[in-house]
């Protein structure tokens, strides 16, 4: 498999699913099918048109319009079904954790592709896989998955495209390493939502209450 082809194949696989993800949260607020389709559309799109707009490249989805079909399709299917789901968030947590899977390896490769410097893979695999969600949560007014208080996210993106650069150096083939990169992002989300795996977070002190003042 060429690497064009595999980037093409993990463009077309984040799309779809995180239209999903998308379309699932414009049924938590309620939208008609148009809103469904254009929070599907900018969710499966955000990340990967900032990358590209990045590195100078044509944007994936003017390159390949189908795109735009794939996630307007999801959201028709999610617009028809979502009220079958017991837990539309719990569903929404788990399909966006595999959604990052493979987003994540996509702009690795994008970013390989463009023949970047490994600073920048990391970088352009953590916008490809965080954007577009953050975009559709500010959009529909809800808490960005990104920043909720110590859950792994933005480290599990960080964490895969540093796995794929290391895999890399070490000498493994690119499809080999762009593999261990969706699996940490996978093993490192999945377990945030599972068993609760969580970063520190900032806590500040307590205003310590006003000393009595001494004597002389």
């Amino acid at each position: 498999m060429t690497p064009e082809t595999a980037l093409q194949l993990l463009d077309y696989a984040a799309v779809a699913v995180f239209a999903v993800t998308g379309a699932l949260v414009a049924s938590r607020s309620q939208l008609d099918v148009v809103g469904f389709i254009f929070i599907a559309c900018l969710t499966a799109t955000g990340g990967g048109t900032t990358r590209d707009a990045i590195l100078d490249r044509t944007v994936f989805w003017v390159a390949d319009p189908v795109i735009l079909a794939v996630a307007t399709a999801a959201a028709i299917l999610v617009f028809f079904t979502a009220h079958l789901l017991e837990s539309r968030y719990r569903a929404l947590l788990w399909i966006d954790a595999f959604a990052l899977a493979a987003a994540v390896p996509a702009g690795v490769a994008a970013a390989q592709a463009s023949g970047q410097d490994w600073p920048i893979v990391i970088v352009m695999g953590m916008v490809t896989g965080c954007l577009g969600g953050l975009m559709r949560d500010v959009v529909c007014n809800e808490v960005p998955l990104v920043l909720k208080q110590g859950e792994l996210y933005v480290t599990c993106a960080f964490a895969g495209a540093g796995t794929a650069v290391l895999a890399g150096v070490a000498g493994a083939p690119e499809m080999g390493a762009l593999a261990a990169c969706a699996l940490v992002v996978l093993v490192l989300r999945a377990g945030s939502l599972a068993f609760g795996w969580r970063l520190p977070v900032y806590r500040t002190r307590p205003p310590q209450p006003d000393q009595p003042k001494r004597g002389p």
